[in-house]
């Protein structure tokens, strides 16, 4: 089982998918949150960073807001970033800009999409570890479907301010990213009209049926959202043994 598991991940294909045209509204800053500096670099090369540590090796696609583009370009100068990656026009919302990501891939993969796996990652998601991106390339491979997530640690309840029930927080699960694909389901499922109910990648696709399976993420993946979580990124990020000030891009 698994040689199995070994030799499908080995044949297939790897593409990376970081999404980075949000604009960060409640980081108390004009610039978007992908662009603040977490250290001595932006947002975005750290996360773009992580993928390119991975035994994975996936081919990066950064998916930006068309204003920001040369934006981008003059920061990648200025802090003389190198690792490779291709950047695509995003869209009007989260599901435009992955489906141009995706339409960049299908573009380039002209075989069986089976044998091409896609994971979509959070640009605000600086901390991945990329031990456990490389786990969401092979468990894609067989499951064709999967997103990290993490259990409650919190009491939970439902309902609204003035009615609410307590539920048990064994059976919630907190979402967060790369959620992974394998490029047939995804081709499928992007042919979809957008919907309100589409509220991440796995929402998409799980409207067509197809099972999606959890992978235990990893509670220091944190999304910036708030200006003090550049702060505890940053811990995050000395944890893993990098330094912001020694990097080799």
């Amino acid at each position: 089982m698994e040689d199995n598991i070994r030799t499908n991940t080995l044949k297939q294909k790897k593409y990376a998918i970081i999404v980075a045209g949000g604009t960060g509204s409640r980081m108390e800053s004009d610039l978007p949150k992908q662009f603040l500096l977490l250290g001595t670099q932006p947002v975005l090369m750290h996360t773009i960073r992580q993928f390119s540590r991975t035994a994975s090796a996936p081919e990066i696609i950064v998916v930006l807001h068309p204003d920001m583009c040369e934006y981008w370009a003059e920061r990648c100068k200025a802090y003389q970033f190198h690792i490779p990656h291709q950047v695509v026009i995003g869209g009007q919302s989260r599901f435009q800009s992955v489906k141009n990501g995706l339409e960049t891939v299908f573009a380039k993969e002209k075989g069986d999409l089976k044998d091409v796996v896609i994971a979509i990652h959070d640009a605000a998601r600086p901390v991945i570890d990329p031990a456990l991106i490389d786990q969401c390339f092979t468990a894609t491979a067989t499951c064709g479907a999967t997103i990290l997530a993490v259990s409650s640690i919190n009491s939970i309840r439902v309902g609204t301010t003035d009615s609410s029930k307590a539920k048990d927080r064994a059976e919630v699960w907190i979402v967060q990213t790369p959620q992974t694909f394998t490029g047939n389901i995804l081709a499928e499922a992007f042919q979809q009209e957008e919907s309100a109910q589409f509220t991440d990648d796995a929402s998409v696709v799980e409207k067509l049926g197809y099972p999606i399976h959890i992978l235990v993420g990893d509670y220091k993946n944190i999304k910036i959202t708030f200006p003090e979580d550049l702060q505890i990124a940053q811990l995050y990020l000395n944890a893993q043994g990098l330094s912001s000030t020694s990097y080799n891009t």
